[in-house]
C-alpha cells in the first residue's frame, strides 16, 4: 500500500506534532541553540507571529508530521527586511527521503514570489549533513561565528549559508505577505510540485 505524502501550510493545530520533532533537537543536540523546550502554547504563539508574514510548511506522511520548515526575519532592523532566515527539522525516522529538500524548494518559491532577495541558514558546525545539504542547493558560506554558543558542555561555531533569490535592484518593492503574493491555487501548485521530490 502506497504512502500518502502531503506538503501543506502548517496550522497552529500542528504545534504539538512539530514540537515533538523540535524538542529532540533542543534536548539532545547543538543543532538548535535553544536550551529549554517551549510549551505548546508558547510554540503556537511563535507560529502565529511568524506566519503573519512568512510561510511555515509541514510534510505529512500517512497523516504523521515527518518534518517542517519555515522562514523568519533575518534581523530586526528595517534595512534587513528583504532577507529571510530558513529553518528545517525532520523526524529522524524520515531522514534520507529528501523531505528537507522538498520543503526548502517550496519555501524558496514562495519567498521569491513574496519579493525577498536573499535567504540565510545558520548551521551549528561541524555538521557534515547540513553543510552538504545547503551546498547542494546552491548556498554558499557567507560568514562564520566561531565559538558563539555554549551548549551541552561544548563551544559551538555557527556557519552562515546564503542564497540569492533574484537579481539585486535599486529601489526594491516591499516584500508582500504570502496571501498577497500568491493566490490559493498558486500556493497549491508550488506544494504539489515540491512534494514530488520526496522519495517513497
Amino acid at each position: 500500500m502506497s504512502e500518502k505524502i502531503v506538503i501543506r501550510q502548517a496550522t497552529t493545530a500542528d504545534a504539538e506534532a512539530i514540537l515533538n520533532i523540535y524538542g529532540g533537537y533542543i534536548r539532545d543536540t547543538t543543532v538548535s541553540f535553544e536550551v529549554e523546550v517551549p510549551t505548546v502554547e508558547e510554540f503556537r504563539n511563535r507560529m502565529e507571529q511568524i506566519q503573519a508574514q512568512f510561510p511555515w510548511l509541514v510534510c505529512e506522511i500517512d497523516g504523521v508530521v515527518a518534518g517542517y520548515a519555515y522562514a523568519s526575519k533575518h534581523a530586526l532592523r528595517a534595512a534587513y527586511r528583504w532577507s529571510a532566515d530558513l529553518s528545517v527539522y525532520i523526524n529522524e525516522k524520515y531522514h534520507r527521503r529528501h523531505i528537507a529538500a522538498a520543503l526548502y524548494d517550496a519555501l524558496l518559491s514562495m519567498l521569491k514570489a513574496q519579493g525577498y532577495y536573499t535567504v540565510y541558514a545558520g548551521v551549528s558546525t561541524p555538521n557534515p549533513k547540513s553543510e552538504a545539504f545547503h551546498t547542494a542547493l546552491g548556498f554558499e558560506v557567507v560568514g562564520v561565528y566561531p565559538n558563539v554558543g555554549y551548549k551541552h558542555g561544548t563551544w559551538c561555531t555557527l556557519t552562515w549559508y546564503g542564497l540569492p533569490l533574484r537579481e539585486y535592484k535599486e529601489c526594491p518593492q516591499e516584500p508582500k505577505r504570502l496571501s498577497e503574493a500568491l493566490n490559493a491555487a498558486e500556493i497549491q501548485a508550488i506544494l504539489e510540485k515540491s512534494v514530488q521530490m520526496v522519495s517513497i
